[in-house]
C-alpha cells in the first residue's frame, strides 16, 4: 500500500479503496496487506476495512486478513515509552488489539539504537500487541547482529527482482541457516516488468508509456544501474516467451521466479487502490510452475546485468547512501 503515500499514484477515494477494492481483493483470495506508519492513511484505510469485514463478512475471512505494518522511526531515544506510545499508534490507526506483523526499519546503522527499540519491540510482542517481529531493509550484517541479541526475528522485506538479485548473495545464506524468511517488494518494478514496457524506447521524448509514478521511475533507476533499457528489452523478450509458454503475463512470470528463490516466503506486488486492479495476474501465480528450461533462460539475462551488491551494496544500502 507504499501508493497510498502521495498524489504521485493519483488520488483515492476512501470510500472506493475499501469497498470496491480492498474488499474485491480479500474476496479473491489476496488477503494480506502491506503498509506503514509513514504510507499517509494506509493504515486508517486498514481500520476501515476490517470493520467493514467484521461487519459485513463471515468470520473465516476475517481469519485470514492479515496486516503488516511498519514502523520508521526517527534517530531519537528508543525508551520503552517511546516504542509503547508509537506502536499503539499504529494499533489504533488500524483498530487492532494486535498487529499481525511489525516490520521494523533503522536508517543510521552507526546509532546501536536500534537493538534497543527491538528489544522493547520484543517486549510488546511477548505482552501480546504484536504477533510476529520483522525487519525491512535491513543488510546482512545487522540482521545477524540482531539475531545474535537472541530478537525473534521471523522475515526481513526487501527489494528483490530478476533485476535485482542482491538479497540472494548474502542475505538468502544466513536466512538458510537462522530460519528467517524473505519477503520481497519491487518485484514487478513498479510495472516496469509487464508487456506495456515490452518493445518501446525510452530515449526517445513521448515514445513509450510515461513514467508517471515514483515506483517507475525509482526502478527506471535500477534498471540503468543494473544494465540499462537495451539489455532490459531483452530481459523482457524472454519474460514474453516464457509467459505465453504458460499463458501468463510478464509479471506473473517475474513474481513466480523470485517466489522460487531460496528463502523467499512472499512476493508483496502494489496496489493503486481504485485505479488499477490485477487480480487475474495476480491469483495466476500460484497456479504457475516454470520449469528448468523457463528458470534457467531467466536466469542467464538476469547475470548478464552488472553485479549490483557492488554498484550498491547489500540490501537496503541504497537508503544509507550519502
Amino acid at each position: 500500500m507504499w501508493q497510498t503515500t502521495r498524489p504521485g499514484w493519483g488520488r483515492i477515494d476512501r470510500d472506493t479503496a475499501v469497498r470496491l477494492r480492498m474488499l474485491r481483493y480479500a474476496d479473491a483470495g489476496l488477503s494480506t496487506f502491506d503498509m506503514a506508519d509513514h504510507y499517509g492513511p494506509a493504515e486508517d484505510l486498514y481500520g476501515i476495512f476490517i470493520n467493514k469485514v467484521r461487519r459485513e463478512r463471515p468470520p473465516e475471512l476475517l481469519e485470514e486478513i492479515k496486516g503488516l505494518t511498519k514502523w520508521v522511526p526517527p534517530p531519537v531515544k528508543m525508551t520503552s515509552t517511546y516504542v509503547r506510545e508509537n506502536i499503539n499508534v499504529s494499533r489504533k490507526r488500524m483498530d487492532v488489539a494486535s498487529l499481525d506483523m511489525l516490520q521494523f526499519h533503522w536508517w543510521d546503522y552507526s546509532n546501536p539504537g536500534y537493538l534497543d527499540a527491538l528489544k522493547h519491540l520484543a517486549d510488546l510482542k511477548e505482552e501480546g500487541k504484536i504477533k510476529t517481529l520483522a525487519l525491512t531493509n535491513f543488510d546482512t550484517e545487522r540482521l545477524h547482529i540482531i539475531l545474535e541479541n537472541g530478537i525473534p526475528i521471523v522475515s526481513n522485506q526487501v527489494q528483490h527482482s530478476i533485476v535485482d538479485m542482491r538479497p540472494q548473495q548474502r542475505m538468502a545464506e544466513l536466512c538458510q541457516l537462522t530460519g528467517v524468511k524473505l519477503i520481497t517488494y519491487g518485484t514487478v518494478m513498479g510495472g516496469l516488468l509487464s508487456e506495456k514496457f515490452l518493445d518501446t524506447n525510452l530515449s526517445i521524448p513521448f515514445a513509450g508509456p510515461p513514467l508517471n509514478t515514483p515506483s517507475l521511475q525509482k526502478y527506471k533507476r535500477m534498471v540503468d544501474a543494473w544494465g540499462g533499457w537495451g539489455q532490459f528489452q531483452t530481459l523482457l523478450k524472454t519474460l514474453k516467451n516464457v509467459a505465453s509458454k504458460h499463458g501468463v503475463s510478464i509479471p506473473t512470470v517475474a513474481v513466480r521466479y523470485i517466489l522460487n528463490q531460496p528463502s523467499v516466503a512472499g512476493s508483496m506486488i502494489g496496489v493503486r487502490l481504485g485505479l488499477a486492479e490485477h487480480i487475474k495476474d495476480t491469483n495466476a501465480i500460484f497456479s504457475l510452475a516454470l520449469d528448468e528450461e523457463d528458470m534457467n533462460s531467466i536466469s542467464e539475462i538476469s547475470k548478464k546485468g552488472k553485479d549490483l551488491m557492488k554498484v550498491i551494496g547489500d540490501c537496503g544500502d541504497e537508503y544509507r547512501r550519502a
